[in-house]
């Protein structure tokens, strides 16, 4: 009996094609506790998913990573989303993710997802409406719970970069039934003062659904409308909620909010120091200048003989004076010359060098017009005859007709 022998890739490739062709594999939630976890330095994150039971091998390559809207930890309880897939190498199964979720909530995360892509629409998050936040605030409000750590690391580190700011603190409840409304009520309120500059709304840490009151489309919209630049610092760098989308700037973390709100002062005062030195240094050297130019000029050949300088332009304008008298006779020469050459060529266009020549033309007595043709008069006519000296009147007897131009071209 003849059998076939197999490698193990060739096996392992088959339990992989097995694997990829079922339907329910290419899609599954599986829910479990992360452990393990490891983070390599082309950014893909592998870990285990584990209960109580048994375990399963992960793998979150980076650019799905770039999605989401925590990052996993060991011990975190989580719920993901992925394809079970065979590693054909070490011939272990796997789930390849590409979505997590925070175990128990996943409900909240669709309704994160959908608000966050109607406002999006509605234009709620567009750069162009976001508001500069002031660099030299005189006073800060800042609404977040007045029993948190938050509210202690604002005012420490406002305080401690630019001791000179106010800060109004606006109490609210930052979770709860009743925290979106109380939000909403002190956006407003602050916006009908005229003496804040920059708004800082914010709490500590925690869960999504301790979050939840900074997802609320009412706090979104009193953010929106607000006159007054809002600086949103809602729980830790990996949290992220619609009050970020829509404030004017986010910060990563409330303490990080008061450095983004103030200058550092000990920095404006360095700066100041520098621009003083520098525009003291300025002043110095523009008035140093200033001097060697004075100098220099009082000690030129102008000011020591100022005389010279007088005779020189006199100088100048003799010679100027001569050149200028010299161009006016040449060019008078000149003109005189033209117009000799011209009374010659109008002298041989004259009609009265012609009758000097011996030529006459002559006119009807009674209509003065010039008698070109033999055609133009009839016996018994008078006549004027035109010399260069003067002209003769006469009468026609005779009219004798020639063709002189067919004669002299025989």
């Amino acid at each position: 009996m003849s059998r076939m022998v197999f490698s193990v890739l060739q096996i392992n490739e088959y339990v992989r094609g097995l694997l990829n062709r079922d339907p329910i594999l290419q899609e599954v939630w599986v829910r479990g506790e992360v452990s393990n976890l490891k983070i390599h330095t082309s950014g893909h994150i592998y870990f285990t998913l584990k209960d109580e039971h048994s375990r399963i091998r992960c793998v979150l390559f980076r650019q799905y990573k770039m999605n989401l809207q925590f990052l996993p930890a060991d011990g975190l309880k989580v719920i993901i989303k992925g394809q079970v897939s065979l590693y054909c190498r070490d011939g272990q199964y796997q789930i390849y993710v590409t979505d997590i979720e925070k175990d128990g909530i996943g409900d909240l995360y669709a309704a994160f997802e959908a608000m966050k892509e109607r406002l999006n629409k509605e234009g709620l998050f567009d750069p162009a409406h976001k508001k500069p936040i002031p660099t030299f605030p005189k006073k800060i409000a800042v609404i977040t719970s007045p029993v948190g750590a938050a509210i202690r690391d604002i005012i420490n580190v406002v305080h401690r970069r630019c001791p000179y700011v106010d800060i109004l603190v606006v109490p609210v409840l930052v979770q709860g039934p009743a925290a979106p409304g109380q939000i909403e009520e002190a956006i407003d309120y602050v916006n009908t003062r005229d003496d804040i500059d920059t708004i800082i709304l914010g709490r500590g840490g925690g869960s999504l659904e301790e979050l939840w009151a900074f997802n609320e489309e009412i706090v979104a919209r009193a953010i929106w409308r607000s006159k007054i630049p809002v600086i949103s610092a809602v729980g830790h760098e990996t949290d992220f909620t619609i009050a970020d989308f829509v404030a004017d700037l986010r910060a990563p973390t409330p303490s990080a909010a008061g450095e983004l709100a103030v200058p550092l002062l000990e920095h404006i005062e360095k700066t100041f120091s520098s621009l003083n030195r520098r525009l003291v240094e300025s002043i110095r050297n523009i008035i140093n200048n200033k001097k060697q130019r004075i100098e220099y000029i009082s000690k030129s050949y102008v000011f020591k003989y100022p005389e010279r300088m007088i005779q020189q332009r006199q100088q100048q304008l003799d010679q100027i004076y001569e050149k200028l008298n010299t161009s006016c006779v040449s060019l008078i020469d000149k003109k005189r010359q033209m117009l000799s050459k011209m009374a010659v060529s109008l002298d041989v266009l004259s009609p009265l060098a012609v009758l000097g020549r011996g030529y006459a033309f002559v006119t009807h007595k009674t209509t003065e017009k010039v008698v070109s043709s033999t055609e133009l008069i009839k016996e018994g006519d008078d006549i004027s005859v035109h010399f260069k000296d003067g002209s003769a009147h006469c009468r026609v007897y005779k009219i004798k007709k020639e063709n002189w131009l067919d004669e002299s071209t025989k």
